[in-house]
């Protein structure tokens, strides 16, 4: 592991607007939270808790006396009435919604002290588009594509608030100039191993491969590649549970455990070369907490608690390979004048 890189640190800006910073920081809070609760949601399967949106059963919550129920059950006879499935769906959109209000808040007060609007603006997007995902979440009965997209959406919100919250005061923690292509590579292949979580959880792949380190005894299985990572699937069935045969989920499962041992690789080589010795150490926490979680989920056949900070742990290593691109190319020397 390399020293600390040396050079001077960045002090915090106080030149940034209190109730800004304030806000990002709420928001990057809350959008966690989202994370993690819209995890919650998957696996306990209330994704279609509430068959509408953005009501529940035609109300702004839970369907839970005698009457009201015997009404929604009415009003939607094909969506059976959970009361626990429809209160964790509620309380995930109620975060989301209080999220979008933070952020456009994020908005309207970066203008107002005249701070780079960008990175809110492209935030203000994004949350709206989570909410479109959300809404076909629901009204397309939970197919993976959109599921994926939605994933794929609270992450990016999650990272782009971190770094909006990095811009406006810049941490003090430098890391080695040289790492900074390594930093790229590994973002990269971070967001791709989210991209082929979320597949793998919209489409109820993570038992396809009961044992570990083999798979159905097989360091090979019988997979269906072609069917794992068909994106055109039909737009109309229910997906809750998956359709997909069992060598098309082993496909994704394999996919996803090839993509863990990438991000082993990738991450460790800058958990090594990042040059900042606390840096180092969470990185290397991280994914070793990460690796660890992934492996309980198959041998202890997905336990609710450990898939849910499965989930959580994946947001927590984005958020810190940001931090370290971050810092990687704050400060890159300006190229030398041509003469």
């Amino acid at each position: 592991m390399k020293p600390n890189a040396s050079g001077p640190s960045h002090p915090a800006t106080k030149s940034t607007p209190r109730p800004v910073f304030a806000l990002a920081v709420a928001g990057m809070a809350l959008a966690w939270v989202v994370v993690v609760l819209g995890a919650y949601t998957r696996l306990v399967d209330a994704g279609l808790g509430c068959p509408d949106w953005p009501g529940c059963y035609g109300g702004f919550g839970a369907p839970e006396t005698a009457a009201e129920i015997a009404r929604a059950q009415a009003a939607y006879p094909d969506a059976p009435v959970d009361v626990a499935k429809a209160w964790t769906e509620m309380a995930h959109r109620y975060a989301a919604t209080a999220l979008g209000i933070v952020i456009l808040a994020i908005l309207v007060a970066a203008v107002r002290a005249r701070l780079p609007w960008r990175l809110p603006l492209g935030l203000a997007a994004l949350v709206i588009a989570q909410g479109a995902f959300g809404a076909w979440t629901v009204t397309l009965r939970l197919w993976p594509q959109v599921v994926t997209a939605h994933l794929l959406g609270g992450f990016a919100t999650l990272a782009l608030l971190w770094l909006l919250t990095l811009s406006l005061r810049p941490p003090p923690w430098r890391v080695d100039g040289a790492s900074r292509g390594l930093s790229a590579l590994a973002l990269v292949v971070v967001v791709a191993q989210a991209a082929l979580g979320g597949w793998l959880t919209s489409n109820y792949a993570a038992l396809a491969c009961p044992d570990f380190p083999t798979c159905h005894g097989e360091w090979l299985p019988p997979m269906n590649v072609a069917d794992g990572f068909n994106i055109a699937q039909d737009v109309g069935p229910n997906y809750l549970g998956g359709l997909l045969s069992g060598e098309a989920r082993v496909a994704i499962h394999f996919a996803h455990r090839v993509g863990a041992v990438v991000v082993v690789l990738v991450v460790g080589a800058l958990a090594w070369k990042v040059g900042n010795r606390r840096m180092a150490l969470v990185l290397a926490a991280l994914l070793a907490a990460q690796f660890a979680l992934g492996v309980g989920n198959v041998v202890f056949a997905l336990p609710l608690a450990v898939a849910v900070l499965h989930n959580a742990g994946a947001a927590g290593l984005l958020l810190c390979v940001v931090a370290v691109n971050h810092a990687a190319w704050r400060d890159r020397e300006a190229p030398p004048a041509r003469p």
